[in-house]
């Protein structure tokens, strides 16, 4: 059950176009529960571009170290965390060098991720991240290619394939489907990686 301050998706969407740190509306939602990760370990936003969502957790008192390997990006981001006078981590990251881990010497209390997707990061999301943490994914489905951007099948998951990944884990929201506001077709996962697990 989502575990936010009871506003709509709609709402949310609106009020992230009005402002720098303003989240997606599933970091918006659940708030609260990324509250209850590990303490001690930073969220870390991966692929975070302009920084909205960690930016936003930042403001609310979590730890955040934003990730990008685009440096423009995260100029951008670290820019807009010193105008709003919110203190974050900045790390630039290039998350697809395949012959290593690039989250290998990093531990998370929770990962966000949105509008990313990079097969061989997965593994790495579920090592990195603490037992008990939180996992909140969003992005792109095969299905986007009737609504645009991105067409790249490398870049769109298939049916039931973000929740296959972490299906071992304790699973408190899933959503598979078209959303609106913009239209697309996207999947959710919000989940908690589990005491017994070790990957």
């Amino acid at each position: 059950m989502p575990m936010g301050k009871g506003v709509s998706a709609e709402e949310a969407m609106d009020e992230r176009r009005r402002g720098p740190a303003i989240p997606d509306p599933l970091v918006f939602t659940y708030l609260d529960l990324l509250k209850t990760a590990p303490a001690g370990c930073p969220v870390i936003d991966l692929a975070c571009g302009d920084g909205h969502n960690g930016l936003f957790l930042a403001s609310q008192g979590l730890q955040v170290t934003l990730a990008d390997r685009a440096a423009e990006m995260l100029q951008k981001a670290e820019e807009t965390a010193l105008a709003l006078k919110i203190p974050v981590t900045v790390r630039r990251i290039d998350l697809e060098q395949e012959a290593t881990d690039p989250l290998d010497s990093f531990t998370f209390g929770a990962v966000i991720v949105f509008r990313y997707l990079h097969r061989p990061l997965i593994p790495c999301i579920r090592r990195s991240l603490m037992t008990g943490g939180v996992l909140l994914y969003e992005t792109f489905t095969a299905g986007q290619a009737e609504f645009g951007r991105p067409h790249n099948p490398s870049h769109l998951l298939q049916p039931g394939e973000l929740r296959g990944w972490f299906s071992d884990w304790e699973i408190i929201h899933y959503f598979e489907g078209i959303a609106e506001n913009p239209r697309r077709a996207i999947a959710q996962l919000v989940c908690r990686k589990p005491y017994a697990d070790d990957n």
